[in-house]
């Protein structure tokens, strides 16, 4: 029973933040296509816009923090390989513990600081200092969703870990090879 309900658990993280990364990844195209009609319209129209800079510049900040927890998910962080690669299954598994323990507490400050960033940014409508000047909250907003969503993933992988520690098999059927070679 209990397994069942880790396993469900588990598997409704990974769907969600695979969703989630899948659809933000539709973002790239569109500063594509920002950065196109911003570079038509100053050379070719000689009419530059306002809006296009600021426009890339969120849109890359969305898919960056919003992406990754999806790069959690698909194991696409950097690892020092040196320690990394020379150990087995389950010593790699305690690393990821020690090393996911870290990133949530660190992810947490970012939740406490982009709240109280949202607030001020909400009290005194701060905007972009550019001729568009565009509101400034939503960003702040992002940033709480992509650390939680972060720690999702991370305390997803977590339970994973310690499952197969405990247990000795895998909770969830294995995608990468990182963690099955050693």
């Amino acid at each position: 029973m209990f397994t069942s309900i880790l396993r469900a658990y588990c598997s409704g993280i990974q769907n969600f933040i695979a969703f989630v990364g899948k659809g933000i990844s539709v973002l790239m195209p569109m500063i594509a296509l920002v950065i196109a009609f911003e570079v038509f319209a100053r050379y070719f129209l000689n009419k530059p816009t306002i809006w296009a800079y600021d426009l890339s510049l969120f849109f890359s900040g969305y898919l960056a923090a919003l992406g990754g927890a999806y790069a959690q998910q698909k194991k696409a962080h950097i690892n020092v390989d040196i320690l990394y690669l020379a150990v087995s299954a389950n010593i790699k598994r305690i690393f990821h513990l020690f090393s996911g323990t870290i990133a949530i507490f660190f992810m947490g400050v970012v939740i406490f600081a982009s709240y109280a960033k949202f607030g001020e940014a909400m009290q005194f409508n701060y905007r972009r200092m550019s001729e568009w000047a565009p509101p400034m909250h939503h960003f702040w907003m992002m940033l709480i969703v992509a650390a939680s969503m972060l720690i999702l993933q991370i305390s997803n992988d977590m339970i994973k870990d310690i499952y197969h520690l405990v247990t000795g098999t895998d909770l969830l059927p294995q995608e990468d090879e990182d963690v099955e070679g050693n």
